[in-house]
């Protein structure tokens, strides 16, 4: 058995970054950035008035100082002519500071009479103008990869970028194995249960960016799993769910060696989640197949695949994100494997659930953390700090 990080360095040698395509701006939120881009223009392109007032050509005004005012500075409709010494320009926040003008009175501080104004005892010190360039100028980077969010998608619009490039979404296809399967919706047999594992797979593929399919479910027969294999001849990634462990209807993994497929490792020490494999297939595929236990095969997406469709994107290769939190109850002391056990975080603090089998999806679903406990990590006490998967 290998180690979690060590697992993952093999896997970060199979994931090679897709290529990339143009979408419009308007359909590239949560999409990677493949490549930089730049600004097109300048924002603001000219200086502008961060407040409604009146814009004039004294810097320092003085309280009681009078003006005449001579027109008007809307946003989309400037004032286009030069304004002298005690001259004024009414104007609006986001209009064009008129030619001449150094300093916005606030509407606040102004007494108007006709087309005279005073200023009042008290003046706002800010100058209230928005120099040209004040946010970004024309040829201005912005750097790839990166995951767009809401506010990147408006920054790239003020740009002036309508089409980005951005990596593809990588196609997995999710195979669930197992005579003892049937789809939700349907009477399961005496001997059967409800496939769940590749439901929850692919909502979790879906949130990462990925395009997820779900395959028909494979019976354990070389006969099924051949013809469920040969449905993946298109996918980036090929996910299966049990079938790999070395039990007597346990078929997966040979029979995707005698497709072609190159194994990188096969079991880790870690639970849940021992019997993992790793390969390339003969498509070019990346493969890996997780346990059949409901919790093993979503821990597992979590620590492994997560990361590797991360890699696919073109983003940096990682671990997932962890962070640090202190125990609310004491656990006990940990085995040879590193353990991640489903715990809830509140307040602050953490605590594992006692009922840590990997079949309990009750429990995975109560859980928003993956305590991270190390191979013979000793009995912990309330209050010690421990590093956790936030899910």
């Amino acid at each position: 058995m290998i180690s979690v990080a060590e697992a993952l360095d093999l896997l970060f040698a199979l994931a090679r970054p897709l290529e990339a395509e143009i979408v419009p701006l308007s359909a590239a939120h949560g999409r990677v950035l493949a490549a930089p881009v730049t600004a097109r223009l300048t924002q603001p392109p000219f200086s502008a008035s961060a407040m409604d007032g009146y814009a004039i050509p004294d810097t320092d005004a003085a309280p009681g100082a009078s003006y005449r005012v001579i027109g008007e500075s809307a946003a989309g409709h400037g004032f286009e002519s030069p304004v002298g010494a005690g001259e004024a320009v009414r104007i609006f926040t986001g209009a064009p500071i008129p030619q001449g003008t150094t300093r916005v009175i606030i509407q606040e501080d102004v007494t108007r009479q006709g087309d005279q104004i005073t200023l009042g005892d008290t003046l706002d010190q800010g100058l209230h103008i928005r120099p040209a360039g004040a946010d970004f100028a024309q040829g201005t980077p912005f750097e790839a990869p990166k995951r767009l969010t809401s506010a990147d998608i408006a920054l790239l619009a003020a740009m002036n970028i309508a089409e980005i490039p951005v990596t593809r979404r990588p196609r997995v296809a999710i195979m669930s194995t197992g005579d003892e399967l049937v789809m939700p919706g349907e009477t399961p047999g005496p001997d059967q249960i409800i496939v769940s594992n590749s439901f929850g797979l692919a909502a979790l593929l879906s949130e990462l960016g990925a395009a997820p399919r779900l395959l028909p479910i494979a019976r354990d027969s070389r006969e099924s799993l051949e013809t469920a294999f040969s449905l993946t001849d298109d996918a980036d990634l090929v996910l299966t769910i049990g079938g790999a462990s070395v039990g007597d209807h346990d078929l997966v993994g040979t029979v995707a060696a005698d497709l072609g497929m190159e194994q990188s490792f096969y079991k880790i020490a870690m639970r849940p989640g021992k019997p993992l494999m790793a390969g390339r297939m003969a498509s070019g595929a990346m493969m890996i197949g997780l346990p059949g236990n409901p919790v093993s095969a979503m821990v597992c997406g979590h620590v492994f695949v997560a990361p590797v469709i991360r890699a696919l994107l073109g983003l940096p290769t990682a671990p997932a994100a962890e962070a640090r939190a202190p125990l609310a109850a004491p656990v006990g002391s940990n085995g040879p494997r590193e353990h991640y056990m489903r715990a809830r975080l509140e307040n602050g603090r953490l605590t594992a659930f006692e009922r840590q089998d990997s079949a309990l999806l009750t429990v995975l679903a109560e859980a928003n953390a993956l305590l991270i406990r190390p191979p013979h990590d000793p009995a912990r006490m309330t209050g010690d700090e421990m590093r956790y998967i936030p899910l």
